[in-house]
């Protein structure tokens, strides 16, 4: 495959890991010297292309240092593409509990600044965008740029509006959904402050009034969940339809089934 980043950045990248190589290779294989140098020059640099090892050295790693391990080569790629390292150092900074669903490209993962997160505010009567700002502490304009609206009247037409983050500790402990805001025309990690996410609310079931629509969700739900399509079938039935419902559902189901059955 095509390389991404250019022979500094290279260097660079096994200069930050050359020393969790060595305590990895250490810990993972029990033969290396912590304290040996890893490098193309000697016999362990193959521990530079051991799954076990990589993946030892990939969870330690920032999303932005794992994008770049990505195009090393096919060996670190498909390791640093690995959904669970992806979505541990994308929580990994905000100290988050969980994230639910799969982005349109993975691309999503590589970036997880603040702007990356968003608080799920429904609207009620009343509601206007200079009240949610003062309410959440953000900027008028930053809703806006969020929601993609030109003007305040955009309000109007809308369930639910997404409210930039302006305090981190939001995110402590707490759960997102990867969602496809229709209006705001972006992917965001959206957080529920309730925890309960709002049934239709530009979910994928809200694309599910056709036969046809409730079939590509369910779709989307087994890729996604990576199971097969009468188990996808199940959560969306006992989730009444609500594809977030049913990711959140299946996420507590296997995070049972760990619990009794560690290994």
């Amino acid at each position: 495959m095509g390389c991404c980043c250019n022979e500094d950045d290279e260097d660079d990248i096994l200069k930050t890991l050359i020393t969790a190589a060595a305590a990895a290779a250490a810990t993972i294989a029990g033969t290396v010297d912590a304290s040996a140098v890893i490098s193309p020059m000697n016999s362990n640099f193959s521990a530079l292309i051991s799954g076990d090892i990589l993946r030892a050295i990939f969870e330690r790693l920032a999303a932005h240092d794992l994008a770049r391990s990505a195009c090393v080569c096919r060996a670190w790629h498909a390791v640093a593409s690995d959904r669970e390292i992806l979505v541990g150092a994308f929580k990994a900074p905000w100290k988050l509990r969980e994230v639910v669903g799969s982005p349109s490209s993975t691309s999503f993962w590589r970036d997880n600044g603040l702007g990356r997160f968003a608080i799920s505010h429904k609207l009620v009567r009343g509601d206007t965008v200079a009240s949610l700002a003062v309410k959440y502490y953000v900027q008028v304009m930053d809703i806006k740029r969020l929601n993609n609206m030109m003007s305040d009247h955009g309000i109007y037409s809308r369930e639910r509006l997404l409210i930039p983050i302006s305090k981190p500790e939001l995110l402590i402990n707490g759960t997102c959904y990867i969602e496809l805001d229709p209006y705001a025309k972006r992917e965001v990690a959206v957080l529920y402050l309730d925890g309960i996410p709002i049934p239709g609310l530009s979910s994928l079931s809200g694309r599910a009034a056709t036969n046809g629509g409730k079939r590509k969700v369910i779709d989307s739900m087994r890729r996604s969940m990576q199971v097969d399509e009468s188990t996808a079938e199940y959560y969306w039935e006992v989730s009444n339809g609500d594809a977030r419902a049913a990711f959140s559902e299946f996420s507590e189901d296997l995070r049972w089934e760990r619990q009794v059955n560690p290994l």
